[in-house]
C-alpha cells in the first residue's frame, strides 16, 4: 500500500501533506514554492509509492466556485496529466485556513512562528487529509 499525498494549492506556496504507507496518520510533508511544484510531485512520486493525490478545493460558503476554485479546478487538470495513474480526489477546503490557525494557537506555538504562513498552510494540508480520510470512513 502506498501514500496519499493531499496539497493545499495556493497561488504563491503550497502545502503538502502525507499519510504514512498504511495510509493511518496524515502528517506535514513540506511547504513548496507553487512555481517548483511540480517538479517537487515528480521527485517525491519517484521516490515514495503513493496511491492517490487529494486537493483541497476552496468553495464559497455557499459551496459555490470561487475564482481560487478556478485556479485549483486548472491546477488538477495539470496533475491530471502528469500522474495519470494516480486517482485525484477533491476535498472541500472551506474553514481549513482557520482551523489551521486556531491548531497553531492551541499547540501552544508562538504568535511570531504562527505570522509564517508556510505553517497554515502545512496544518491545512493536514486537515484536508484526514477530511478525505474520515470521508473513506478510514481512521486518521
Amino acid at each position: 500500500m502506498g501514500r496519499i499525498l493531499a496539497i493545499d494549492y495556493g497561488k504563491v506556496r503550497t502545502g503538502l501533506a502525507v499519510t504514512d504507507p498504511l495510509q493511518i496518520i496524515a502528517t506535514a510533508l513540506e511547504t513548496v514554492k507553487t512555481d517548483q511544484l511540480i517538479n517537487y510531485l515528480e521527485r517525491y512520486i519517484q521516490n515514495e509509492e503513493v496511491d492517490a493525490l487529494v486537493l483541497g478545493l476552496p468553495l464559497s460558503l455557499r459551496s459555490e466556485d470561487t475564482p481560487t476554485t478556478t485556479m485549483v479546478r486548472s491546477f488538477g487538470e495539470v496533475l491530471k496529466d502528469k500522474f495519470p495513474d494516480l486517482p485525484l480526489h477533491f476535498i472541500d477546503e472551506r474553514f481549513t485556513s482557520k482551523m489551521a490557525s486556531d491548531t497553531l494557537i492551541s499547540s501552544g506555538v508562538k504568535k511570531k512562528d504562527r505570522k509564517v504562513k508556510g505553517n497554515t498552510d502545512l496544518i491545512s494540508a493536514v486537515i484536508i487529509l484526514q477530511s478525505y480520510l474520515q470521508s473513506k470512513g478510514l481512521p486518521r
